[in-house]
């Protein structure tokens, strides 16, 4: 009978492991294995990171593979906000942010970067003043995986009519005029407040009667001298005619590029660039002036453009677009104004849809989204406004067809959430097919710029000749 010595503890210890050993070992490390790579393929990895600095507010964009959780709070003395990613671990294209920080940017001097703890990177904007921050994360879209999105407004926004005539330059253009000057209110000089004086254009108001000045004076039946109180010859006072204020609405922007062109053309810059061409011709008028909702390349919301005209008190809204379709052999230029009753082709409509998930793409933060005036903006449309849209767009398509194929020969309608301020006709300008490479190849010419802000610049002063701006309560 054989026996059976158990092994002890200390003899396993001191000798090379057993086959039980090693399968335990093995079972342990496949365990644990199984354990990490799960962990790993779920950690957050970040994509790129972009920057859009704008004076209207800067945005910060970190995209990702998933979505990410944050907290963050701000800091007094210095300003400051700071931003915790959990399940984040520092990599090199993070690291990027700190130099994509551009000098001119208007409310982040500089960020900080790192590792705060485990699994958690910390953000740190040093500010060039006090914002309002808002950050929010954006679904998968187009060709966009999740996005981290840090929006930083100011806390204190300059008021948008004030911020209108300090950029405008047509002030300057008068100042050394020695015939009355078309002031920016027509009414008074503009003060540094924004308000006008009525006094300063009225030099009636101002002067001093002269002793020897006769006519200034009569005598009543007592032969007594006083001021002359007869009425004021009304053909010799000059017209009250007040300052005619255009908003141009370069579409996309930032975050949304728009369409792009077989030759690598993207909507959002070709289009800024020639609202910028009309808006140089319509500063050379003496009579007009004009703002951009947006002046570089940075996202604007669809309701935010509608409320900066609203917000200067706009008589015309012009949104300047390029257009594209699937079919490159797509070409001409078009006119849009809004429709009540549906859109007025089968293409109409589809080119309201793709405009209109533009906050989609560029990125709105909702939760901060103020539905009830987002209900006014979108729902409330006048007739008046249409048929003063369909004035506007039928003599604007009438000049573009000067120097471009019409894609369609008349002004078409459809719901483009762009154009429903309820009282200011709007209209949307398409004003080639940048996926057509010939239209590409316009689009992106000066030339063709210049021609094509021409056109409407000539558009504009016909529609006013016939159809002048009503009084309204503000002349600044």
């Amino acid at each position: 009978m054989s026996r059976i010595t158990p092994i002890r503890p200390e003899s396993v210890s001191q000798k090379s492991p057993s086959r039980k050993r090693r399968a335990f070992i093995k079972a342990g490390g496949t365990l644990l294995l199984s354990v990490c790579v799960p962990q790993a393929a779920n950690a957050a990895k970040i994509l790129a990171v972009r920057v859009w600095p704008a004076e209207d507010y800067t945005r910060v964009t970190l995209e990702n593979d998933i979505e990410l959780n944050t907290n963050f709070f701000t800091v007094k003395n210095p300003e400051r906000l700071v931003v915790d990613i959990e399940g984040l671990e520092l990599n090199p294209t993070l690291k990027e942010l700190v130099a994509k920080i551009q000098p001119n940017d208007p409310y982040i001097k500089q960020v900080r970067v790192g590792q705060n703890k485990p699994n958690v990177v910390r953000l740190v904007f040093d500010l060039k003043e006090e914002i309002s921050p808002q950050v929010f994360t954006l679904q998968p879209v187009g060709n966009y995986k999740h996005r981290l999105v840090f929006d930083l407004y100011p806390a204190n926004p300059a008021d948008p009519i004030a911020a209108l005539i300090e950029k405008g330059e047509w002030h300057k253009d008068t100042q050394n005029k020695s015939v009355a000057p078309t002031t920016p209110a027509m009414a008074g000089e503009v003060k540094a407040d924004g308000k006008s004086d009525p006094k300063a254009s009225r030099p009636d108001l101002m002067a001093e009667a002269k002793p020897d000045d006769k006519s200034a004076l009569k005598h009543n039946e007592k032969n007594e001298p006083h001021l002359s109180e007869k009425s004021p010859d009304k053909s010799a006072a000059p017209a009250m005619t007040r300052m005619i204020t255009i908003a141009i609405d370069p579409g996309h922007g930032g975050e949304d590029p728009g369409a792009t062109g077989r030759g690598g053309s993207r909507e959002k810059d070709v289009v800024l660039a020639i609202a910028k061409r009309l808006k140089a011709k319509i500063e050379q008028q003496p009579n007009m002036r004009v703002m951009l909702t947006r002046d570089a390349d940075y996202f604007v919301p669809l309701n935010v453009r509608v409320q900066k005209a609203r917000a200067v008190q706009a008589d015309l809204f012009m949104s300047v677009h390029a257009d594209a379709f699937v079919n490159s052999s797509a070409r001409g230029s078009s006119v849009f104004v809004l429709s009540d009753k549906g859109a007025s082709s089968t293409a109409a409509r589809w080119l309201a849809d793709k405009e209109n998930a533009a906050d989609l793409i560029g990125g709105v933060n909702i939760k901060n989204h103020d539905k009830q005036l987002a209900s006014v903006l979108l729902d409330l449309s006048t007739t008046a406004q249409i048929n003063d849209s369909l004035k506007l767009g039928k003599v604007v398509l009438t000049e573009i067809s000067g120097i471009n194929k019409l894609h369609k020969g008349s002004v078409e309608q459809a719901g483009f959430a762009v154009l429903k301020a309820p009282d200011i006709p709007s209209i949307l300008i398409e004003t080639a097919f940048i996926s057509n490479p010939e239209e590409e190849a316009k689009l992106t010419d000066d030339a063709y710029q210049d021609q094509m802000a021409d056109a409407v610049m000539k558009g504009i002063k016909k529609y006013f000749s016939k159809n002048p701006p009503l009084a309204k309560s503000r002349l600044t």
